[in-house]
Parts: C-alpha cells; structure tokens; sequence
C-alpha cells in the first residue's frame, strides 16, 4: 500500500469514527435540550444550510476530481497518438537514419509506459522521467540532423512539428499527476461533515432508543463517498484507476516493427 492509498484509508477511518462521535455528542447536548422547545426554534434552518453545504461540497469535489480522472485518461489517448504520429514521419527522413531513430522511439515508448506503470514506487519516478526526457533529447537532434541532411522541405514541415506535439504531452501529464484540490477543501469537507453528523444526533434526541442503522449508515455512505473522491484524485494508486487506458501506448509500441 503506498503512502497517499494509506492516508487516504486513515483518513476516511477517522473520518467515520469522528462522525460517530459527533453523533453521540449531538445526542446528548439534544437530551439535555428536549424539554426546551422554545431553545430549538429555528435551528431547522441552521441544520438545513448546513447540510446543504455538506451535498454542495461532495458535489463539487466528486465533479472536479471525476473530470480530473476523464481528463488523465483523454491525455494518455492523445499522447499514444502523438507518438503514433511522429513514428509515422520517421519515413520522410533519409533511409540510413531511420533506422536508429526508430529504435530510439521504441526504447522512448518503454521509458513512458515504465514511468507510469511504477508509481508505486515514488522514489525511482525522477530517475525514469530523466530517463525518459534523456531520450526526447536524443530523438530531436538526431531528427533534426537528418531532416537537414535530406534537403527534404516536407521532413522539416511535419515530422518536427509532431515531434514537438509528442515532447509537449509530456510535460502535460506530468502536471496533471499533480492537479489536485487544495488540501483546505478536504479538510472543510471532512468539518462540515463531523458538524453535519451532530446536527443529525442532535435531531435523533427525541428518539427512545438509537437508531444504529440510520447513524452508521449515514456515517458511511459519507466516508464511502469521501474515499471515493480521493481515489478518483489518485488513480495509479487506489482501485479507481487509469491503468486500462495504457493500453494505447502498449498497441503504439508493438506496431513499431
């Protein structure tokens, strides 16, 4: 398990445990109150605004970190073509360096699908994007070396350009591994939803006896939906993930005969 997929279980744990504190709280402090009708007017409306809050937050952050998510797996599409492309152009080069450059795309495609497919592994990733932008380097010259040798306008005009295309995604994706919310929603989100379950207890006072299905199911379905968003937010590490999608890469890589 690695660090973030750790925090992410404590996090919704403490989250759960907390709710049903806050729960037995709100129970108590709404005993100590049930015989003051007058003390309780308008508390529906504060109680009211605050679980609106409480939806509106979830909304959001499940909105956000799910277009995140279609957002990652959209980019690993457009790179596997960029590559694609750009192997394609290799033909407008002159015949004798084809050859080593095309073996330079196949080690280039290896590097970036070894980056992505050990991120559990945080320590080595710098090594392998190094690795990786080593070969970018390698590529470009060589390409552009012998797009001048050929004398040929068309090898400048389009097998440049789509090089440029296939060394920009990288940095793209290399970001989108590090858009996420700030960590101050994550935490209001998990205050509202500590004070939300007490406002809850605090309206199932009046009840004889507790309502053990109502209070941990609200308990859960909060953290559950919680845990959600995270994993959404970290999808190489959890079990919602954008591994499938590598698979464009992987087919751009064994079309490279």
């Amino acid at each position: 398990m690695t660090t973030n997929e750790l925090f992410a279980v404590v996090f919704v744990l403490i989250l759960f445990c907390g709710m049903l504190a806050c729960f037995e709280v709100g129970r108590r402090l709404g005993q100590r109150t049930a015989s003051e009708q007058a003390g309780k007017a308008g508390l529906g409306v504060v109680e009211g605004a605050i679980f609106a809050l409480l939806g509106l937050l979830i909304a959001f952050t499940f909105s956000g970190a799910a277009t995140r998510f279609e957002g990652r797996r959209h980019l690993i599409v457009e790179e596997a073509n960029d590559i694609g492309t750009a192997y394609l152009r290799i033909d407008l080069l002159p015949a004798d360096a084809q050859p080593e450059i095309r073996d330079l795309f196949r080690r280039y495609v290896d590097s970036r699908l070894a980056i992505y497919q050990n991120l559990t592994t945080p320590e080595l990733t710098p090594a392998r994007l190094a690795k990786s932008q080593e070969l970018q380097t390698e590529i470009w010259n060589k390409s552009v070396a012998a797009a001048a040798r050929s004398g040929n306008t068309a090898a400048s005009m389009l097998l440049l350009p789509a090089l440029n295309s296939m060394i920009d995604i990288t940095t793209v994706r290399t970001a989108a591994t590090e858009d996420h919310p700030p960590p101050i929603i994550f935490a209001m989100l998990a205050l509202i939803a500590l004070a939300s379950s007490m406002m809850a207890g605090f309206e199932m006072a009046g009840a004889s006896r507790r309502s053990w299905l109502h209070t941990a199911g609200f308990a859960l379905i909060l953290s559950i939906s919680v845990y959600v968003i995270l994993d959404l937010e970290f999808p190489r590490l959890g079990l919602i993930r954008v591994d499938a999608f590598d698979h464009y890469l992987v087919d751009v890589r064994n079309s490279m005969k």
